[in-house]
This record gives structure tokens, sequence and C-alpha cells, in this order.
């Protein structure tokens, strides 16, 4: 393996193992924080630190026109609308419920890529891989999934299409954002993004209900610098090398890190599902992957023949 197929391997790995913890995190904070404010918090405080590194490191952000655009897209469909449909959806409709809809991710970043990346590999493999994974997290979450259409049907419309436009959001980065540093593509989307909801929370929030505790402070520093600033650059610069479906298959492996830290940290209950499901998932990855792994076994066959 080079030193390129590493970093990519370990950066796959990284993104999954912080985002499949950021669901502990984001649950401790709300404990004493409401979500708009603790989202926006966690947004802002990360742009700051962003526009801190880059001045450091001397990086330049972008300003032509197309990269302007490509900021407030990401800034409001990759952050504001997605989160805000995310969070309000979970006063309606149970959390398995919400993981179970939002693993639908993989799909659109299909169907888009079908769509608007004619030179992204799309095959049968990928598709299978995509069934395959969605079916693990369908069956790690099956016990948690009492479906009342007439409650819930908006709150899984809300979550729907937070995992719609998050899959377009992937593509359109894919696709147009190649020119960007990781960095300088995180720091603007998120200034907007963490500006809007702090605006938004003392809007429409209790700003009495607010306890800036220890633990909500340090839920936020989590988010901020490793769920937010190393996951999103660590994302960006993955997408700009592999496969945007296979990456959005790292989705499926985070519900699967948050359930084996809420059994590590909180005491919660490990089934058996979460292990079958787990299985459906890995294979799934290790089907989106075939293709990859074939032409790496040929060329290192190739490499010993000769």
């Amino acid at each position: 393996m080079n030193s390129e197929k590493l970093k990519i391997f370990i950066g796959y790995i990284f993104i999954t193992l912080v985002w499949g913890s950021t669901w502990l995190a984001i649950r401790l904070g709300l404990d004493s924080l409401t979500p708009f404010i603790s989202a926006g918090l966690r947004f802002l405080s990360a742009s700051i630190l962003i526009l801190i590194i880059v001045k450091v490191k001397g990086i330049a952000i972008q300003k032509d026109s197309d990269s302007i655009k490509l900021y407030f897209f990401l800034g409001f469909l990759s952050f504001v609308i997605p989160f805000w449909l995310v969070y309000w959806a979970e006063q309606f409709i149970p959390s398995g419920l919400t993981s179970v809809m939002f693993a639908v991710f993989p799909f659109f970043v299909f169907l888009f890529s079908v769509i608007l990346l004619k030179n992204e590999a799309t095959d049968k493999f990928k598709l299978f891989s995509v069934i395959l994974g969605f079916i693990g997290v369908f069956i790690i979450f099956s016990d948690g999934l009492e479906v009342d259409l007439q409650n819930h049907f908006l709150g899984l419309l809300a979550v729907l299409t937070s995992a719609m436009l998050q899959g377009l959001s992937a593509v359109i980065i894919k696709k147009w954002g190649g020119h960007l540093n990781p960095f300088s593509m995180n720091g603007p989307p998120l200034f907007l993004a963490g500006f809007s909801m702090v605006f938004l929370s003392l809007i429409f929030e209790d700003s009495s209900s607010w306890i800036f505790s220890q633990k909500a402070v340090m839920s936020i520093l989590y988010l901020a610098i490793f769920g937010t600033i190393f996951a999103f650059s660590v994302y960006y610069w993955l997408l700009k090398r592999i496969n945007a479906v296979i990456l959005s298959l790292s989705s499926f492996v985070t519900p699967i890190i948050a359930v084996i830290l809420g059994w590590i940290i909180l005491d919660e209950k490990l089934s058996e599902k979460v292990l079958i499901g787990t299985l459906f998932v890995l294979i799934g990855i290790l089907f989106g992957n075939l293709k990859g792994f074939k032409k790496y076994y040929l060329a290192r066959k190739g490499t010993v023949s000769a």
C-alpha cells in the first residue's frame, strides 16, 4: 500500500470514528442547551478556529464568484437547513427511526453521481453495497422502529430532505469544489451556518433554559474541533481522491460506532441485531470496493510476475 492509499485509509477510518462519536457528544450537550444554540456555537467556534489556522498557515481563501456561490450553497444547504431539519424532526420521531431514515444518504449520493458525475464510476457493485449497508442499519435499529405515519410523516419527510440535501452537497463539492483547499472550503460556510443558527436560536429558542455547564462546553469544543474542523476537512480532502459513493458508505459505519460507544460509556444494551447489522454493513462496504480490490490485486500480481 503506497503512502497516498494509506492516508486515504486512515482518513476514512478517522471520519467514521469521529462522526460515530459525535452523536454521543451532541446528546451530552443537549442536556443543558437547546439544539440551535448548541449547533450554532459548534459551527461558529469551528469557523473562528479555522480562520485562525488559515491565517497562521498562510492559506488563501478563494474569493472568486464561483467559490463564493459554493460557500453560500454549503453554508445553507449542507449545514443550516439539513441540521435544522434533523434537530426539528428529533422532537417528533424516535432517534432510531431518524438514523434509519438518514441512512438513505448514500442512495442520494449514488443518484446525484449518476446525474452530475459522468466520469464517476457508479456500477452495480456500488449500488448493491448501498443496499446492503442500508439493510444493516435497518437491522441495528429495528427494535425502535415504531412508525406512526399520522404523527411521524412530517418528521420522516424532514430527515429524508436532510439526507437528500447532504447527498447533493457531497456531489456538488466533488464536481465543482476541487480547486478549494479543505480548510478554506470549511471556514466561510461554517461561519454562515454558525451565525445563522445562533441568530435563529435567539429568535425561536428559550435562552433562559441555557446552562453552560462544563459538560456542555466540552461537548461544543469537541464537536467544533474534531467533529467539524478535522472531520469535514478530511472528508473534503477524501472527496477529491475517492469515489463519492464509496465515501458516502462511511455514513453506515457511524451508527455502529455510536451504538458501541453507547454500550461502553452509557451502559446501553448491545444486542445480537447490532452484530448482524454490522456484518451487513461491512459486507456492503466490501462489495463497494470490490473493483478497487480486484484492480489492486491484479496490479500486485503483475508486479510480482514481472
